[in-house]
This record gives C-alpha cells, structure tokens and sequence, in this order.
C-alpha cells in the first residue's frame, strides 16, 4: 500500500509488466490511471516532448506522459533504453515533482508513483557509464527480480487460469477447458516466458472454441510439439547413451521434478499421483538427490 519505488527486473516475456499491474491494483492509487512509458520505443529527439507535453502559440497543449499519469502510476518500461541525456530530467522530477511544458514558463506539479522494469543489467550500465548511478538509486528502492518461467512452473496452472479469462474477454469468446496437468507445459523450456505462455493460451483458445476437452488438449500438445528443441523431453535421447540403470534414474529424476513443480511442490499430492507412498517417495526424493521444489 505505500507509494515506494519499485524496479522490477528479469529477462524479456517474464511477465514485468504484469507484476507492476498488479501492484498498481493493490496500491491506494488503484482507481487511478496506470499509465506505461515504453522507453525502447521513441527515438531520442521525441523524448522530452512525450514526457513533458509542449504549449504552442495558439493555446493549445499537447499533454505529456507526466501528466496523464498524475495521480496514478507511471510504469517505465525498459528504463534502461532511456537516453543518458535525458535521464538527469528524469531524476530531477523524481526529486522536484515538477517540469515544465517545452515552450511552457509555468512549473507543472505532479503525484505520480513511479515502478521501473528492465530486462539488462542496471549495474553494469552503470560501470558503463550509459546508466546513472543517482537515477538507479533513485529507482531501486524495492527491488523485484523475476526468474525465467522455466524455473518457476508451478506458477503454470494460475497463469493459464488469469489468460484463460483474459483471453475470453477480449476475444468475446469462451474460456478454453485447458488442461494445465499436460506434462508438455511442464517439461517444455518456455525460451519466451510468460508472454510465450500468454500467447500460447490465445492461440489454443481462438482454435478451439468448439472443441471438447480432449480436442483442446491436443490442440496445445500439437503446439508445443511444433519446436521440439525446446522440449527437455530430448534429455530422453540424451540418455540412450547410458547404461540402463543411469538411463532410468535420469528419466526418474526429470520425471519427479516434472511432477513436482505440478503439484506446486506438495509431497503428499504427488505421491498419490504417481501411486507411491509419501514416506516411499521421501526416501526415493532423498537418493535422488532431488532437494525441495519452491
């Protein structure tokens, strides 16, 4: 609920600005406008007009970012991209909480929360000198780094659930039955993370809207079968080359992972899954050498 600085790192498609969104509905701004400044977008010239609006001389104003952002948050996405000439701008209103309209003499006072997202490494732009220091300060005040979906699976079935809606909203058709236990989801390596994922239940939902269960869930396996190398299920080739004993605790190994992040983790669901014992599946877990899955 407070108005903190929040920077939000992790690698393209994570789901950066989702994040933000859903600190914006969270925040006491949330009936406020959430408003998205994509920095990688605007060639360098046009900067400070979009961020500040400009007043010609026959009355009318062309209002900028800062200001139609007043009184809600103000996402900076990619914050990185932003020209280091116009980044001291960017830090004095941080500071101030006011600019200046181009060709404008009065002050404009602002109240905006401010969330950052980048997908490259602040740090070492700074070192670089392409980043400033004071300006990364300014922004990191509550640091939130996203890892890549792959190794966060079983976020799988509450994402599917939130596109799912989505989807059908704008789309003005059903919600898709997708069956968010197809072992695919699990074992396939998401290069393009949660926006992957977001258009991997578009697409499956556009296709099949009159589809039962069982047409759905092949529709998605068609898919993610379309780019095999993406699949860890390869690792199965891989281990044509091992004995037969080495061979089976690789597959045992993937296989329990897999289950695993499925059921978020949870022993007790798992083993009554697989057909196994908790106190079993404890102690095969433990020759394993598979440690908690988080």
């Amino acid at each position: 609920l407070t108005d903190s600085r929040v920077l939000i790192t992790g690698d393209t498609g994570t789901g950066k600005e989702l994040i933000a969104r859903k600190i914006h509905k969270s925040s006491l701004r949330s009936e406020n406008s959430f408003t998205v400044f994509n920095a990688s977008l605007l060639k360098e010239k046009n900067y400070e007009k979009h961020l500040f609006g400009e007043e010609y001389q026959n009355g009318i104003i062309d209002y900028g970012i800062l200001e139609k952002a007043n009184n809600g948050t103000l996402l900076l996405d990619e914050v990185s991209e932003i020209p280091f000439e116009i980044q001291s701008n960017i830090l004095r209103i941080l500071t101030d909480q006011k600019f200046k309209r181009i060709n404008g003499s009065q002050d404009i006072y602002v109240d905006i929360r401010v969330i950052s997202s980048t997908s490259k490494d602040l740090k070492k732009l700074n070192l670089e000198k392409k980043f400033r220091e004071d300006l990364y300060h300014r922004l990191n005040v509550v640091p939130i780094n996203l890892p890549t979906l792959q190794s966060r699976t079983e976020d799988i079935p509450l994402l599917i659930k939130y596109f799912k809606k989505k989807v059908s909203e704008i789309n003005g058709i059903p919600e898709a039955d997708i069956d968010s236990n197809n072992d695919l989801l699990y074992s396939y390596n998401w290069p393009g993370n949660v926006r992957e994922l977001r258009n991997l239940i578009e697409r499956v939902t556009i296709l099949a809207v009159h589809e039962d269960k069982a047409g759905i869930n092949k529709i998605l396996t068609d898919i993610l079968n379309e780019n095999p190398e993406s699949v860890n299920s390869n690792n199965i080739i891989d281990s044509l080359s091992y004995p037969l004993k080495e061979a089976r605790e690789q597959f045992e190994v993937n296989y329990l992972i897999n289950q695993l992040k499925k059921n978020n983790g949870n022993i007790s669901k798992t083993a009554d899954f697989i057909g196994m014992e908790r106190s079993a599946l404890h102690r095969k877990l433990k020759v394993l050498g598979i440690k908690g899955i988080n």
